[in-house]
């Protein structure tokens, strides 16, 4: 087996098994943090526009309110181990966690 295919092997194992096991369906996980995360931007834009003396707009903080779905939070969870990639790119487990948030993302993009 290469080591390309045991890398996908583990991340497979990972998010069927053990994470699945631990948090939960991606989708409802992925979703609930994504409601979290949209709350929060929220929130920061608000007080972002109030110290420049702005208000938002209510047709804009609507959109906000749902801003995040959950493939985004697979992407931005993604991104975060490409953050720490260029910290230890030896790091065998951003490289098994970067599949398992593709394969996630993915899932929570078929099943909408």
């Amino acid at each position: 087996m290469t080591i390309r295919r045991h890398v996908l092997e583990e991340a497979a194992d990972l998010i069927d098994g053990d994470r699945n096991t631990t948090y939960g369906d991606p989708n409802d996980d992925f979703s609930r943090t994504a409601s979290y995360w949209s709350i929060h931007a929220n929130g920061v834009l608000q007080r972002k526009l109030a110290e420049e003396g702005l208000v938002l707009d209510p047709e804009v903080a609507a959109v906000i309110k749902n801003l995040f779905d959950a493939h985004d939070v697979a992407i931005m969870m993604m991104q975060l181990k490409i953050s720490r990639l260029s910290w230890s790119p030896m790091k065998r487990d951003h490289w098994v966690d970067s599949a398992g948030y593709a394969a996630c993302g993915f899932d929570c993009i078929e099943r909408g």
